[in-house]
Formats: C-alpha cells, sequence, structure tokens
C-alpha cells in the first residue's frame, strides 16, 4: 500500500474551524460495509441506530492546556507543547525556539515559571518543572487546538474541545468523536438500555504528525498510554453473551480495545494498562469492535488507514467523496460517520503485530 492510496483533495473551506452551536447538531453519515450503502442523517439518530443489546464505549481522558509560551534563559522567545506527564515534576514536550534548547538550561514559562531540559528523549525534550505540571497547565497553558483550526484558542475552545466525559487528564488532543455527545443524549442512550463503558487513551501529539514515508508499512507509530479496566471487560463480556455489539466512540477508544485484545481471549481485551504502537491498516483483523463512531480525517493520515480497514478502502473513498459532495464539515470540530466493520480479513503482517 502506497500513500497516495489514502489521499484525497478536500476544500479548505469544509475544514471545521469551529464547533457546531450545540454538541449534538452536527451530521452522521451512515457509513455500512455490509450492503455498500450510504445514508445521511442527524447525529441523534443514533439512538436509533442503537440497540438495547449494544455497549458504546468512549474514551474517558481529558485535554490538558499543553501549549505554553515563554522564554530561554538567553532571552529568547520559545513555545513548549507537552505531549506526556511523566510525573508530578516531569513532561516529555516538543520546544520551539531559534535554537535548540541545550541540557542543563532553564525555560520561563508563562508568569516566568521555571522548567530545567534535562536532555532529548527521540524527538522530544525531557523537561523538570520546580512546581507541578498540572498545575503550571492549569494557570499558564493553552488548550492545544490543532495546526489546522487557525484562531486563537477562546473559552468556548476550552469547553468544547472536551468530552462531557472527560475524567482522566493526560490527552494534548481531543478523543473528538465523542465531542457530539451531551449529558442529554448520553441519557437517551442509557433510557433505552444501551450499555456505556469506558477506556483511557492520552491522546498525543504524535496523532497530527504526517506519514513520511510512501510504502506505509515502513510507517513507525507513536506510543500511547491507555488503560482498559476490568469493568469494560466484563460489560463487553455480557454484550457478546447477548450477541449486542461494541460500538466504539472514536479511534483512540478502538485503538485501546484492540491493543488489549493482543493480550485476552479470542474476541476480548485484556484488563490491564499498557503502551501502544498499533498501526491498523486494511488487512487489519477485527477482534472486539463491531461499528465505530468517528470523525472526518486528514488525507493521508494514520487514522484515514484505520477506518479504511475497518469499513473497506472503497467504501471510504466513496463515503468521503459524498461527504465532499454533500458539503459536510471536516475534522475535529466537524461532522461525524457512524461505521459498521466490513468482514473479517486475515491479519496484515504489519498491522498486526503489536510494537511496544
Amino acid at each position: 500500500m502506497r500513500l497516495s492510496d489514502f489521499d484525497y483533495d478536500l476544500p479548505p473551506e469544509l475544514i471545521a474551524q469551529h464547533p457546531a452551536a450545540e454538541r449534538t447538531a452536527s451530521r452522521l453519515l451512515h457509513v455500512d460495509a455490509r450492503d455498500g450503502s450510504l445514508r445521511d442523517r442527524a447525529f441523534p439518530d443514533l439512538v436509533s441506530l442503537l440497540g438495547p443489546d449494544d455497549l458504546l464505549v468512549v474514551n474517558d481522558t481529558r485535554v490538558i492546556k499543553a501549549r505554553l509560551r515563554g522564554r530561554k534563559d538567553s532571552g529568547g522567545e520559545v513555545e513548549v507543547l507537552v505531549e506526556r506527564v511523566l510525573d508530578a515534576h516531569r513532561a516529555l514536550a516538543q520546544v520551539r525556539a531559534s535554537k535548540t534548547p541545550k541540557a542543563g538550561s532553564a525555560l520561563f514559562l508563562g508568569d516566568g515559571m521555571r522548567a530545567e531540559v534535562l536532555g532529548r528523549v527521540d524527538e522530544f525534550f525531557e523537561l523538570r518543572f520546580e512546581e507541578g505540571v498540572l498545575d503550571v497547565l492549569a494557570r499558564a497553558g493553552e488548550v492545544p487546538l490543532p495546526p489546522y483550526i487557525t484562531h486563537v484558542p477562546a473559552d468556548d475552545d476550552e469547553a468544547r474541545y472536551q468530552t462531557v466525559y472527560a475524567r482522566v487528564p493526560g490527552a494534548v488532543a481531543a478523543p473528538t468523536a465523542g465531542l457530539h455527545f451531551d449529558e442529554g443524549l448520553l441519557a437517551r442512550l442509557r433510557d433505552q438500555g444501551v450499555g456505556i463503558a469506558s477506556v483511557t487513551l492520552h491522546v498525543g501529539a504524535g496523532t497530527f504528525q504526517p506519514v513520511r514515508v510512501d510504502d506505509v508499512s515502513h510507517h513507525s507509530m507513536h506510543s500511547e498510554w491507555y488503560s482498559v479496566p476490568p469493568a469494560t471487560v466484563e460489560a463487553i463480556a455480557e454484550v457478546r453473551k447477548k450477541k449486542g455489539r461494541v460500538v466504539a466512540v472514536g479511534t483512540t477508544a478502538l485503538r485501546a480495545l484492540e491493543a488489549a485484545a493482543a493480550d485476552g481471549e479470542e474476541g476480548m481485551p485484556a484488563a490491564g494498562t499498557a503502551e501502544t504502537r498499533l498501526f491498523i491498516v486494511p488487512g487489519y483483523r477485527f477482534r472486539v469492535v463491531d461499528r465505530l463512531v468517528t470523525n472526518f480525517h486528514l488525507p493521508r493520515s494514520t487514522l484515514l488507514m484505520l477506518v479504511s480497514a475497518f469499513a473497506g478502502p472503497d467504501l471510504i473513498r466513496r463515503a468521503y467523496a459524498h461527504a465532499i459532495a454533500q458539503r459536510y464539515r471536516f475534522f475535529s470540530y466537524g461532522d461525524a460517520m457512524l461505521l459498521e466493520r466490513g468482514l473479517p480479513k486475515v491479519v496484515h503482517p504489519v498491522a498486526g503485530v503489536e510494537e511496544v
């Protein structure tokens, strides 16, 4: 497979720069790999598309205000994007400056809070903050909006670039499929018997990193931390008994479940916490997830490869062409899809191997 197999032309005006007026006001494209159909719906129609034996699995990660601005001890300006909080005082971060900061140098961020550069870890810098990392981010950080959203983060972004069920701080990008749910819609789903369970996967800035190789089998995925609680595994086991469906809300929830399935029984994830570099491309055999709620993804991205694996490349190409023709809104603040999984495939020799 070539990178060009996952390309498409998107009119820039279809990139949503702001969320819809209400969380549930988005459109929903129902993409059914079982019969190849495409149906235009509204997001609240999800209630009628799920049954009482189904289980919705959400990612309860919470976006941290991961972008900090300040200066180096030499006086030059610096921008820091925290990738991962390691402990109370240490973090991995991208650092932008006119000159690369050296180990032992200091950064003064926000209103003068000090962070020491400990050294490099691959493409990131390890920083040690004098104050608690999360305290510094809460006080001086900015919402880390994706690079294709061009406005400066505002108060509404702080609220709307966060799911209503966000609980565990640590993500630097939102699990955007979950942005369409509000408390009222979740209550309607519960009232009709749909189960709701959670996993945690802290989305890293690597989710926006482009694929730089033409042969996608040579791409190396960034690592992300995830956790699958025992209660979620039990809920999935119950759904299997009832012949219901596991519905992942977002590619991040799907990756957590599929990564955990490598250590579980057939068709089941294992409870626990781990790192994953799981790279899903067409040919991957899905073990856990039956249906996927997701947004529209960037051209040539690993997320577009994932949804192509789930519903089939040809159908996804048709779905995206249809969405563009019908003027759907794209990316993080855009509209959504409900994907029905295609027929099982053999495990791809690259995608089916878990690399940690």
